[in-house]
């Protein structure tokens, strides 16, 4: 029996396919995050870890030039998916692959959601707290809890493309992927997560919702009145845009494609 913990052979024959890993990151907790680079380095050695920084102090950038391959310096504050984006347009690895800065799903777990990737299973590999064997070690507030329960819940009633979780920080790609989603990702922010998922979604991509470890940190830089409101305001935007792709005669040929390649994949296996 595999043990699907452990990194596999890639399909197209590559022994150990490349991984980089974009943490984007805004005012974070150092001490925090220099303990979860450190956890990833250890757990999933990345061939390189990049750090996204919005609008930095400089005694963060010095700490964080002596703990990873890359810090990427933006002196106005990008958003979340400004920063990914940006992350991933320059890795030149096999597997991309983002987590949250403050680490609220380990190295461990991560481990998991790559393995996906690694071994075929699907192209992209999404991290899942609402996945039923899921481990929740902190809970958010019951407010947060039920903000985020009613969002997934009227966003899998209106996107093409269903989960039980869209915004859980850890999420990994296969590059070949990413060049076809990567133009269609515009959201600057929280609302990136979202607009991923549809879009690859919508081209035809199998999507692999993996369970977590998942801890909240109370001290994250979400705002529970203005990322909530801006959810919404994008989620009406997506669903138009990747409603539009999954219709678009330009991408059916795509997205059948896709779906091609992946029962090639799993008839191999």
């Amino acid at each position: 029996m595999t043990d699907r913990s452990t990194p596999t052979a890639d399909p197209t024959g590559r022994a150990n396919p490349s991984i980089g890993i974009t943490i984007p990151a805004y005012d974070p907790d150092m001490l925090r995050l220099e303990q979860f680079i450190h956890d990833i380095e250890e757990v999933l050695d990345p061939e390189i870890v990049r750090i996204e920084i919005d609008a930095p102090r400089r005694t963060h950038v010095d700490r964080l030039e002596d703990a990873v391959d890359v810090v990427n310096v933006s002196n106005e504050r990008r958003g979340k998916g400004g920063a990914i984006t940006e992350g991933f347009d320059a890795l030149e690895t096999d597997i991309f692959m983002f987590a949250d800065a403050d680490g609220s799903v380990p190295a461990s777990s991560l481990r998991h959601v790559l393995q996906q990737t690694i071994d075929g299973t699907a192209d992209v590999s999404i991290g899942s707290r609402r996945h039923p064997t899921s481990n929740i070690v902190a809970h958010q507030t019951i407010a947060r809890r039920f903000l985020g329960d009613t969002f997934a819940f009227v966003a899998r009633k209106m996107l093409p493309t269903e989960c039980r979780d869209y915004q859980c920080g850890a999420k990994a790609v296969r590059r070949e992927a990413w060049e076809k989603i990567g133009p269609h990702c515009y959201e600057p922010g929280f609302a990136w997560d979202l607009e991923f998922i549809s879009v690859a979604g919508a081209l035809g991509y199998e999507i692999a919702e993996v369970p977590v470890e998942w801890e909240d940190h109370p001290d994250s830089t979400v705002d529970p009145i203005s990322t909530p409101i801006e959810l919404a305001t994008a989620l009406v935007d997506v669903k138009r845009r990747t409603g539009a792709i999954a219709t678009s005669p330009r991408f059916r040929e795509i997205t059948e494609t896709n779906r091609s390649t992946l029962t090639m994949l799993e008839d191999d296996d």
